[in-house]
């Protein structure tokens, strides 16, 4: 999806940087080379961009135009929560909820194509006013979070796992919305992602709150999280 946006508009002063925020870097390593994109591709292994954007999640998205504006704050960049209608025994989900995720990425895609094709003039482009009314702003508490997941992850680093443990839950308790923080702390599965049985109960603890936030964008969904 991104390279090929990347590859048609490279050439008209648009660029895609994608930025993996993963504290090991070889994990992060296979989905990287498997992709192989053409476009810069890092590695925030401190999550400093979330801290810098606000970010809580993957995949999120913000739009910065030529002149370092803004012009749509940290948002879900396209994805659905189709995932919490999966039937475990047949590992499928519905057909109308797999109808909505290909929608939402389809419909996101398409804002992206239009914002580079006309830049300001295009209708997913917001003022500065609305832009700055659409950003969620951190508090002293999620602040604190960051500091003391970087101070965590370096503890770690030098091996002080159980002191960089209690770091790491305390950042989580403290900016619970960020799925980014607890899934450093987080067990993984053999493919290095963070979707073990703790995984499934912190989401299905969520009960009707969203995984994903709603990207106000004319052809996303807004309705509730889809149902198992």
């Amino acid at each position: 999806m991104w390279q090929a946006i990347y590859d048609d508009y490279q050439n008209k002063d648009f660029i895609v940087i994608a930025i993996a925020m993963d504290n090991d870097i070889e994990a992060a390593r296979p989905w990287i080379e498997e992709a192989a994109p053409t476009y810069p591709v890092m590695i925030d292994r401190y999550h400093q961009l979330a801290d810098l954007y606000n970010m809580v999640n993957v995949p999120q998205a913000v739009w910065i135009n030529e002149d370092g504006r803004i012009v749509r704050p940290t948002e879900n960049a396209g994805a659905f929560e189709g995932f919490r209608a999966l039937n475990f025994e047949t590992m499928t989900v519905p057909e109308e909820v797999s109808a909505t995720v290909q929608s939402s990425k389809a419909t996101y895609v398409a804002a992206i194509r239009d914002w580079a094709e006309k830049g300001e003039d295009s209708v997913h482009v917001f003022s500065p006013n609305d832009a700055l009314a659409h950003m969620d702003k951190p508090d002293d508490n999620i602040a604190k979070a960051h500091v003391l997941f970087r101070l965590g992850l370096y503890l770690r680093q030098i091996s002080k796992n159980e002191e960089a443990d209690a770091l790491l839950k305390q950042a989580s308790e403290l900016h619970p919305h960020s799925w980014s923080i607890w899934r450093q702390a987080a067990d993984t599965l053999d493919n290095g992602l963070a979707a073990g049985p703790a995984f499934w109960q912190r989401v299905n603890e969520l009960g009707e709150s969203h995984y994903y936030k709603p990207v106000d964008m004319e052809g996303m969904p807004t309705e509730g999280p889809p149902k198992g």
